[in-house]
């Protein structure tokens, strides 16, 4: 097989073997250099088969290996390759990262070709994520130095190579589109008729960089590199991916969390024409065929006896009231206290926040391909951790880790659920069982009911307010279970607080005296899976923290607007967003009966962001989102469009689930199924959304997940402002079922 990875729409081929191609064939210029590390002091340089710094030796048959963590090649085709750590799964990294590097390089991003980087702990991991893991939207605030610098060193290494071939000074040379220009001689050489005599050049010891005003790429509404190939079909997601002698399995998996199979009858399934295999694993089934839809049929004709295990009788209402009564306990950790902690001499609010249980839901279900072999295994599955894939192949097959071939993929969305390897993990048991390649699906069924869930969430606030009506005091006790235990329990405090259940708490934007905030630990039953999903922390913590300084404001007979403007006197870059978002959206102006606007701001992910919505709700408490604005100040704006698609995608995300999202549990089972069930907003239903960035040269910062944090409190906060019911449990729409009809034709005052 030959890979063109490089080539959107090729899903069957090893992700290396066309790179190995390249580097053998000598005459080029790679640029190496390590992330975790400041860029400028990093950066090493090798020509032809040689690898940058302590990177490992050729091997003996003349294939080097990938030693540099990330790497620039210019061949002497003239074409750029990135090869990049970070994964694509519809955030638009690798066109912002492409962005970068062709800025400095001053070439134009159809000369850059980007590709999936190898899984390297060591070579390819960052100090942000702590890791080879692409998450909290870091990409590109972890790539904005160290790929403008790879860039800025390879322009000046291969102009210096120009500038020695024709003997003037480089000072004289300018680039346009990767052809180096001498003006006064008319004289002119592409990168690659210069690459070979460029990896010989002195490495210049700091790299000189472009100023902001001379940028020709960044800042710019850019079409996206993967475009193309997603608009004609031809690009190839993980679950595309088709290999010589591949089988497909489908799955029957255990109706309740902690089942088991005890026994199976599987002689009608082996009937099904096409079938050739039935693999039992502890909690699942495998019916292996030729295609996806045999197998299906394989596995209706299944006879399956399930232990339904120790939760048979677990309900969604049960962990509600246990989550109650160990916030009620008062046997929680203290994760910040500041300020003296007098009593305001106005009035007491409190209030009690619920959220549940939410699934990511991708667009694509989870999958993978795995082929088990004695001497090897590869794997080829959209994945947003590579390491740890192949940690678990390892531990599954018992090869070493140099025997295990990873080949990322793109990913039809993940909001966090490809952190996990639990797919990987089921394809490889069944692959080393059958000894062919095979490819596991999950149906959308499978992929709701197996999911890795947010956790729910228990929050009690309350706030003294002093004579003005502002908060003297400022008390939260949240209670959750804590995900950071199982997935990074390095990272856990010392006494045991999990600070992403506290992320968005202990740093409001506002100006409190005084501030305590708390958290208990309540833990799920084991086998309810819970993890990271899109906006981590903050997607949780920004509801109860945004509609409650709303009530604040209420109780003190102020404006939203001018009441979060006060508090924010030492914060001008969180004003800023505030002020934007208020005039853009036209804070203030009369609106229509039963219609409102809510405010939510917020700073998740270093970003300052604040959205405003109008929304209508019917006299049986229908809710109709009508239009909406949100301001950003995510730093220096790399593509305007990147910014408004994540911004429009965030919110509608973050709606859909403050709206409709819920995962429940009754007898031990998942109740939702499907997206009839688990909705999401149809397309009829979103409003308009205008997006505005404010102007910054600061370096950037996250944007992927920002406006998911914030949607759910704008959309309570304007759901009061409309009928006077204040929406403290989510979904929504639970909320305004239960509503009396009275409540929701109050006049707000």
């Amino acid at each position: 097989m030959t890979n063109e990875t490089h080539r959107p729409g090729r899903g069957d081929a090893p992700a290396d073997a066309d790179r190995r191609a390249l580097l053998k064939a000598g005459g080029g210029l790679v640029i190496a250099f390590t992330w975790l590390e400041v860029p400028s002091r990093a950066l090493a340089f090798a020509s032809g088969k040689a690898q940058a710094g302590d990177a490992a030796a050729a091997r003996a048959d003349g294939d080097p290996a990938f030693a540099p963590n990330a790497f620039v090649r210019i061949g002497t085709d003239g074409v750029v390759r990135l090869v990049m750590p970070q994964v694509e799964v519809g955030q638009g990294s690798y066109t912002g990262q492409a962005t970068l590097l062709a800025e400095e390089l001053c070439v134009d991003l159809d000369q850059v070709r980007v590709e999936h980087a190898p899984p390297n702990e060591a070579l390819y991991g960052f100090e942000l994520q702590e890791g080879q893991i692409t998450g909290t939207s870091n990409a590109m605030r972890a790539t904005w130095t160290v790929l403008r610098e790879a860039g800025a060193v390879a322009r000046m290494m291969l102009v210096s190579a120009a500038a020695a071939r024709w003997g003037v000074s480089a000072e004289q040379c300018r680039v346009e589109r990767g052809i180096v220009h001498h003006a006064p001689s008319g004289r002119a050489l592409p990168y690659g008729q210069l690459a070979s005599a460029a990896a010989h050049q002195p490495v210049p010891e700091k790299p000189d960089l472009l100023s902001a005003a001379g940028f020709r790429l960044i800042g710019r509404p850019l079409k996206r590199i993967d475009a193309p190939a997603k608009t004609d079909g031809s690009l190839a997601f993980g679950i595309d991916v088709r290999v010589p002698g591949m089988r497909v399995a489908a799955l029957e998996t255990a109706p309740t969390v902690g089942g088991r199979v005890r026994r199976v009858d599987d002689v009608r399934a082996r009937a099904v024409p096409g079938v050739v295999d039935v693999v039992v694993l502890g909690d699942a089934v495998a019916v292996i065929a030729a295609d996806f839809w045999t197998a299906r049929k394989g596995v209706a004709a299944l006879a399956i006896d399930w232990d339904a295990g120790a939760h048979a009788t677990l309900s969604s209402e049960h962990i509600a009231r246990e989550m109650e009564t160990v916030s009620r306990s008062g046997r929680s950790l203290v994760a910040k206290e500041v300020g003296p902690g007098a009593v305001g001499t106005a009035r007491r609010v409190e209030a009690i926040y619920t959220l549940p249980m939410l699934a990511h839901a991708a667009l694509e279900p989870m999958s993978a391909v795995v082929s088990v072999r004695k001497d090897g295994c590869d794997i080829w599955a959209g994945t947003q951790i590579p390491t740890r894939v192949v940690d678990v192949a390892t531990r599954i097959t018992g090869l070493p880790a140099d025997k295990i071939a990873f080949h990322p993929q793109y990913s039809g969305g993940s909001f966090g659920r490809r952190l996990e390897t639990d797919s990987v993990e089921q394809a490889l048991e069944i692959g080393r069982r059958v000894g062919y390649p095979v490819k596991v699906i999950w149906t959308r069924e499978q992929d709701i009911a197996l999911d890795y869930f947010r956790p729910p969430y228990h929050d009690h606030l309350v706030a003294t307010l002093d004579d003005k009506g502002y908060p003297a005091t400022w008390w939260k006790r949240g209670t959750s279970d804590a995900v950071t235990e199982r997935w990074s329990p390095a990272d856990m405090g010392k006494d045991g607080l999990d600070p992403d259940c506290v992320d968005g708490a202990i740093e409001p934007p506002y100006a409190l005296p005084h501030l305590r905030v708390e958290w208990a630990r309540h833990r799920l039953p084991a086998p309810v899976r819970t993890g990271w999903w899109r906006g981590v922390g903050q997607t949780h913590n920004l509801f109860p923290v945004e509609c409650f300084i709303d009530e604040l404001a209420h109780a003190a007979h102020q404006d939203p607007v001018a009441y979060r403007r006060a508090l924010l006197a030492s914060n001008p870059r969180a004003r800023a967003v505030l002020d934007l978002a208020a005039e853009k959206f036209g804070w203030g102006a009369p609106v229509g009966a039963r219609v409102g606007c809510g405010v939510a701001l917020g700073m998740p992910m270093a970003t300052y962001i604040c959205a405003i919505v109008e929304v209508e709700v019917s006299p049986q408490g229908q809710v109709r989102l009508r239009r909406a604005v949100a301001a950003v100040d995510c730093g220096t704006v790399i593509n305007p469009d990147t910014i408004a698609a994540q911004v429009q995608g965030g919110l509608i995300f973050g709606w859909s689930a403050a709206l409709h999202g819920e995962i429940t549990l009754r007898d031990g089972a998942v109740e939702q199924q499907n997206f009839n069930d688990y909705r999401v907003l149809r397309i009829g239903e979103v409003p308009r959304i205008d997006v505005h960035a404010v102007p910054s040269r600061e370096p950037p910062t996250g944007i992927g997940e920002p406006p998911a944090a914030i949607a759910a409190p704008c959309l309570a906060n304007a759901i009061f402002a409309a009928t006077g019911v204040r929406v403290r449990r989510l979904p929504i729409a639970r909320t305004m079922l239960a509503a009396s009809p009275s409540s929701l034709n109050q006049v707000v005052t």
